[in-house]
């Protein structure tokens, strides 16, 4: 497939669920967006698509000639999901994997996404069919990994990894979310994990440690709320920055290519 008049397509990838990639990739996405950057979401995640409710985002989507017209988010930016086809959000997506697989390249191909300057890709945990599929049929420019600091998502989170290595997708760096919270009595910093290992796997595969996010209940409410695009940090920025650097080596080949 072509990407068109989108400028980079950046996927984001954990491994295993429960680490906070959805709310990772909006964040990275909002960002982009308050920046000036025309950005998207295809919510990869089929079968359990978060992406609308962290943006407050419903269905059905239309088609005007040009192609599947996505959401809009509050502030703009573009959005496909499979909650979109749903009659409600607690409807189960009960279909088998080359039904899942064609869905991916349509809402890729058959979207009128029109000029991006990012897209990025939520994708779905684990080494399956629809991971094979984006990285197989969509021109992905690089890869961006989330992990909490335990150790079974630092070893889960390899297997993506090894997995986009194997395929040739440029690993563009890792992220460590609920990597601590702040005291709100006395502000001290506590790893409510433990040590992360992030910076061990950063060096294993000799790519840019990204960012250290916080477990920052303001993002669990304005998720919930369908908000998320609101929250803003100091760490957020860093991120955004980083991802930024390692996008502009990429592209001038001083990224790493596994």
């Amino acid at each position: 497939m072509d990407k068109g008049q989108i400028r980079h397509v950046i996927a984001v990838g954990s491994g295993k669920g429960g680490v906070g990639k959805s709310s990772v990739t909006t964040l990275m996405a909002a960002e982009l967006q308050r920046r000036g950057l025309a950005t998207g979401i295809l919510d990869a995640d089929v079968t359990g698509p978060s992406v609308p409710k962290l943006l407050g985002l419903s269905g059905p989507l239309t088609d005007r000639g040009e192609g599947i017209e996505p959401a809009r988010s509050r502030t703009g930016m573009t959005v496909v999901s499979s909650q979109f086809m749903v009659e409600d959000e607690q409807t189960p997506v009960i279909w088998r994997g080359p039904l899942v697989t064609r869905l991916i390249t349509q809402f890729f191909g058959a979207v009128h996404w029109g000029p991006l300057d990012y897209l990025f890709i939520d994708m779905p945990p684990g080494t399956s069919d629809v991971p094979l599929t984006v990285f197989q049929t969509i021109p992905i420019d690089g890869m961006v990994f989330v992990l909490t600091p335990q150790d079974l998502a630092a070893l889960i989170v390899k297997k993506a990894m090894n997995m986009a290595r194997d395929l040739h997708v440029a690993l563009l760096g890792v992220v460590e979310n609920m990597s601590w919270i702040t005291c709100p009595h006395c502000g001290e910093r506590i790893n409510l994990f433990g040590a992360g290992r992030v910076d061990r796997i950063a060096d294993e595969y000799g790519i840019p440690l990204l960012a250290r996010l916080p477990l920052a209940p303001p993002v669990s409410e304005l998720g919930d709320a369908g908000r998320l695009e609101e929250y803003r940090s100091a760490e957020i920025g860093a991120l955004v920055d980083a991802l930024l650097k390692a996008v502009d080596e990429l592209t001038t080949g001083a990224a790493t290519t596994l």
